[in-house]
């Protein structure tokens, strides 16, 4: 099987092209908890697979968590396959991609930069505190697509200093708090300057922190931008992998339009000969 494995500011993905393998989809599961071990396979928060369109778009892509799971959308997943797709002439300057919460159009910026419009929050709850262990954190709530990509939007002072290990199980605990019934992505934010904040995703799926989260970035935005504490335009997010900037497109008390703009990298292609994978 021929792959290729990309990044999107350190968010890491292996991307099989089904449209040549065709595959089984039963078997797409395995195969993500497989290679996606970093230890003892190619290694990766992710894997996505490009599929036949069934709604009009120039390709599927269906996504799998490391730990098999699927996942509804992945923004620097979406900006990777965009570049995959154009490189590979799937799709042209523009692309439109098929997901399971939605189609979301992706566009070549340069030769590495890719822009996309991220699937629209379709749940918004700007109020929406939990409690931990007897403390209670101010939190949001935010869905993107339909059925819906969960994100908790936490503020946390003082980010960049968190200890490691404190802020990997306040991870933990509200990734699988009751008060969201599907898990939910954790974002941990602190706002650094005018339009600019830095964020640590907890990943639902993965079940730590990776580098950059897209959707994550994009839910963190979307509300700062409702509270009136960013503009919601070309807001510069850091995160451990790099920079990502997120455009909000506010329509009175809702976000109307998403984009996430970030770099994309090719890191290899090849073949996948893991002995321990069984198809």
């Amino acid at each position: 099987m021929r792959f290729w494995k990309m990044n999107g500011a350190g968010n890491d993905f292996i991307v099989l092209n089904n449209l040549e393998e065709r595959l089984p989809k039963e078997a797409f599961p395995e195969m993500a908890k497989t290679l996606c071990e970093r230890h003892l396979s190619v290694g990766a928060d992710g894997f996505m697979v490009i599929d036949a369109p069934t709604q009009g778009g120039d390709f599927k892509m269906l996504f799998y968590n490391s730990d098999g799971s699927v996942g509804e959308m992945c923004g620097n997943g979406a900006r990777c396959i965009c570049r995959y797709g154009y490189e590979n002439g799937l799709a042209g300057q523009t692309q439109t991609v098929e997901t399971t919460a939605g189609i979301i159009t992706g566009r070549r910026m340069d030769s590495r930069l890719y822009r996309i419009r991220l699937n629209d929050p379709s749940t918004v709850r700007l109020e929406h505190p939990i409690e931990v262990e007897g403390v209670k954190y101010p939190c949001a709530y935010v869905e993107l697509g339909n059925p819906g990509l969960p994100h908790a939007v936490v503020p946390y002072r003082n980010l960049r200093n968190a200890d490691e290990n404190e802020l990997r199980e306040l991870g933990r605990a509200m990734r699988n708090h009751p008060a969201f019934p599907k898990g939910a992505n954790v974002n941990f934010y602190e706002i650094t300057g005018e339009d600019t904040v830095y964020e640590r995703t907890f990943e639902r799926g993965v079940e730590d922190f990776t580098y950059a989260c897209g959707t994550g970035t994009g839910s963190v935005v979307t509300v700062l931008t409702l509270q009136g504490k960013v503009s919601g335009q070309g807001v510069q997010v850091d995160m451990t992998g790099g920079r990502l900037t997120v455009d909000a497109e506010r329509d009175g008390s809702h976000i109307a339009a998403l984009y996430l703009t970030g770099p994309t990298n090719i890191v290899c292609k090849g073949e996948i000969c893991d002995e321990d994978l069984h198809l």
